[in-house]
């Protein structure tokens, strides 16, 4: 189940993030503090790991932020056996990530409202940290509520499309426990953001220059990254 209106609609949060904070800036550093620079960090990071997801397989073709299905007990004798199939994991799983995609839509703007809104005590050290410190700050402060907003997509999205390929298989379709798999996707989904949005902030650690920021540029060249 992909919705394509939910696509453009992460993309207008996506193309207004790189905005955040430039207008005025006249030099490099202008007005703006470290405190800034964490900020357009995780800005941009978030921009670009959200464009990548937001993709058709944006999940599923990438090792890095693919969701499997989870080893889950309760089932009947016909149905476990079905489930530890190769091939119905693997459509199930399809189906997973396809709900990650539309369930990404949710996450967007708690992820947006949270790089906003950062409490930075020690902004250099976030900047002068690993190449992932600033999305593990933000994953500390904000993984429990991306989760949970992530959680409603997966409980009505798997429950109608893992019913569907398992009633092309099997007749017998009662004790999937549909409450667990949403979940654990939901978990599966919300560290997969998280991650997406790390690799981009390492990338962006590794070479400033190419943010196109000069304030983030400058921060970033100027703390020794």
């Amino acid at each position: 189940m992909i919705i394509t209106c939910s696509r453009r609609r992460i993309l207008g949060w996506a193309s207004l993030l790189p905005l955040a904070g430039l207008a005025g800036c006249a030099t490099p550093l202008g007005s703006y503090g470290i405190d800034e620079g964490v900020r357009r960090l995780l800005t941009l990071s978030s921009q670009r790991a959200f464009e990548r997801l937001i993709r058709p397989g944006g999940f599923y073709d990438d090792q890095l932020t693919r969701l499997t299905l989870p080893e889950t007990g309760g089932q009947n004798g016909v149905l476990a056996a079905v489930l530890r199939t190769n091939a119905v994991r693997g459509r199930i799983a399809m189906a997973m990530n396809d709900v990650a995609v539309d369930a990404a839509d949710r996450a967007t703007p708690i992820v947006l409202d949270a790089i906003r809104g950062l409490t930075l005590n020690d902004a250099l050290a976030v900047l002068r940290g690993g190449p992932t410190a600033a999305t593990d700050l933000l994953a500390r402060s904000t993984r429990g509520a991306v989760v949970e907003a992530l959680f409603p997509e997966f409980a009505s999205g798997l429950q109608s499309d893992a019913a569907e390929i398992l009633s092309a298989i099997v007749t017998a379709q009662t004790g999937i426990d549909y409450t667990a798999i949403a979940r654990s996707a939901a978990d599966q989904a919300g560290a997969a953001i998280f991650r997406a949005i790390g690799r981009e902030e390492a990338a962006i650690r590794a070479d400033p220059r190419r943010s196109g920021d000069p304030v983030l540029t400058a921060l970033l060249l100027g703390t020794g990254r």
